[in-house]
């Protein structure tokens, strides 16, 4: 538990022993839901909705408090192996409280977004502004991540990095829907403006998370659709890499036959019309294979170029 409180406009922790208006929880043990539930008659279904990855984006005002649960992205690492997941945050505001329902640690009340706070509803906003400004940093992150598999896949051979694409698209559209559940909580909130005590400041602000999160769900979108309709490309281009590397091994294969027919031909127990006994017939042998392969690969290099230019 972490303890927060507005000092000069600025989200600042508070001192040891000071109660702090705004109170951090991350993943409460059961003391702490309970005392959650009997001290600050929070209701139990929606404290558990907190911890609920799949839990939909709400506004729910109870008799004393409002209660906002909204979609973040996680944060990401190398366990998670490209698979990039949601989860949920709840704030529960109060005339002189805030409280913040986290289920994992992640750094909060850093930056500009919270330079500037002028009351408990204001930190709450900023909170969703903060959201979506991570929302769009991992999408840059998934960008960047599907162009390097992009150019592996190039030269690849095998389905790893065509896997991790499914992941990074399977991402997305966890993404999409999170984004698009917070779109539906922040009209809500603009619809409640008045109920909440809304300041002409707090509707600017409210009107920029809408514009910022707007984008944010396009370039989910935009993003979404390319790596889905490239994925077929994708997996050509695979296939095609895969073809390529068969060729080669096929004409290296039959360029490696033909000298060892002219060896075998002249390790037959038969008369041959050549003295096998003669001090130079290895390097006769030697020679026709040497000039059989290289007649072999001749005769293979001018009907490729005969069939690139027929194709051009």
């Amino acid at each position: 538990m972490k303890r927060y409180d507005l000092i000069d406009t600025k989200v600042c922790e508070a001192g040891e022993g000071k109660p702090g208006r705004i109170v951090v929880y991350i993943n409460p043990d059961e003391a702490e839901k309970k005392s959650l539930i009997d001290d600050y008659k929070l209701d139990e279904h929606t404290l558990n909705s907190t911890f609920d990855p799949d839990e939909i984006s709400r506004l729910e005002f109870e008799p004393d408090h409002v209660a906002m649960i909204f979609k973040r992205p996680k944060n990401y690492s190398s366990k998670d192996h490209f698979m990039f997941k949601v989860a949920s945050l709840g704030l529960y505001l109060f005339q002189d409280r805030l409280i913040v329902l986290l289920n994992d640690d992640i750094q909060m009340f850093s930056g500009k977004t919270f330079a500037r706070c002028a009351s408990l509803l204001d930190v709450s906003l900023r909170l969703i502004a903060w959201v979506i400004f991570h929302f769009m940093e991992h999408l840059k992150v998934i960008n960047m991540i599907t162009d390097s598999l992009e150019h592996k896949i190039n030269t690849s051979m095998e389905n790893k990095h065509l896997l991790n694409l499914f992941t990074l698209e399977k991402s997305l559209v966890y993404y999409l829907a999170a984004i698009n559940s917070n779109m539906m909580l922040i009209n809500k909130i603009k619809n409640s403006a008045a109920k909440l005590g809304m300041t002409p400041e707090n509707g600017e602000l409210l009107d920029d998370i809408l514009i910022e999160n707007t984008q944010c769900m396009r370039q989910a979108e935009i993003y979404s659709n390319i790596l889905a309709s490239m994925m077929d490309a994708r997996a050509s281009i695979i296939s095609n890499n895969i073809n390529v590397l068969m060729k080669t091994l096929n004409i290296i294969t039959i360029g490696i036959m033909v000298p060892t027919l002219v060896v075998s031909i002249f390790s037959m127990n038969v008369l041959l019309p050549l003295n096998k006994d003669h001090p130079a017939m290895f390097w006769v042998i030697i020679s026709l294979c040497i000039a059989s392969t290289v007649a072999f690969f001749a005769f293979w290099k001018r009907r490729s170029d005969r069939q690139f230019h027929a194709r051009g």
